[in-house]
């Protein structure tokens, strides 16, 4: 997890932290993005001022570190900054009318972090429409997530549902095709047709999906691995899954 700032003087108490090039500068050129105190080592400033109105304050590398989780790779740049808006299902299902074909990403109790940052990579890579996942179960937006989006976190919409079975029934009912991951499917997911409306649904790699999530899919399908593989690391089967879907 980011840690947070505790100066009760600072106005950017409590708020979010990001660190890293990237993550830090994909999230100053995004308009949604409040940014509120950017921090850099001395060879940062140039680049920051390339892309903000806002001044950096010029800090030695220590002081970054002294903010962020011992093993955080900050490359002297550190952004405090709000989370960013939620966005409503309505809004994506809205989106799509308008698209022939167009895919969405669910996960179902997938919670690391870093995990999901890297999903998001491989989400926009692929061009994805959104990420669904459920509020109550799944991370906040932290600085390791953004970071292991390398910033892509700043493109892609992500939507927070309190019930994941009904959001794949409402994507359902407006044309999606909604297809679940499981091992132990019967068909490969290179076997399905392409094109269209797709909902892929993703549980986490210990317990996959739970009962009533699979219940709500049209088909499950699984990967085609070398029966000595049980599973793999949930952001690569991502992004094995996104790169199949988008062909």
């Amino acid at each position: 997890m980011a840690k947070k700032f505790f100066n009760t003087q600072d106005n950017t108490a409590n708020k979010l932290i990001l660190y890293g090039r990237h993550p830090v500068l994909s999230a100053l050129q995004n308009p949604k993005r409040k940014c509120l105190k950017i921090l850099c080592t001395p060879e940062n400033a140039e680049e920051i001022r390339r892309v903000s109105k806002i001044s950096p304050q010029i800090v030695e590398r220590k002081e970054i570190d002294k903010l962020l989780p011992q093993d955080a790779v900050h490359q002297g740049f550190a952004l405090f900054c709000s989370e960013l808006p939620t966005i409503a299902l309505e809004d994506i299902i809205a989106r799509a009318e308008t698209l022939e074909n167009c895919h969405v990403l669910i996960l179902d109790q997938v919670t690391d972090p870093q995990n999901i940052g890297a999903i998001i990579r491989s989400a926009v890579a692929f061009n994805t429409l959104a990420l669904i996942i459920q509020d109550k179960n799944s991370p906040n937006e932290t600085g390791s997530m953004a970071k292991a989006s390398a910033g892509m976190i700043e493109h892609l919409p992500i939507v927070r549902v309190t019930n994941l079975s009904r959001a794949i029934n409402q994507l359902k009912d407006a044309g999606f095709w909604t297809i679940g991951m499981d091992g132990y499917a019967q068909t490969t997911i290179d076997k399905l047709k392409k094109g269209g409306k797709n909902a892929i649904i993703m549980g986490s790699e210990g317990k996959g999906m739970r009962r009533l999530v699979e219940e709500s899919c049209d088909i499950t399908v699984k990967l085609p691995m070398n029966e000595k593989v049980e599973s793999l690391n949930v952001s690569t089967a991502a992004a094995i899954v996104l790169y199949e879907i988008n062909k």
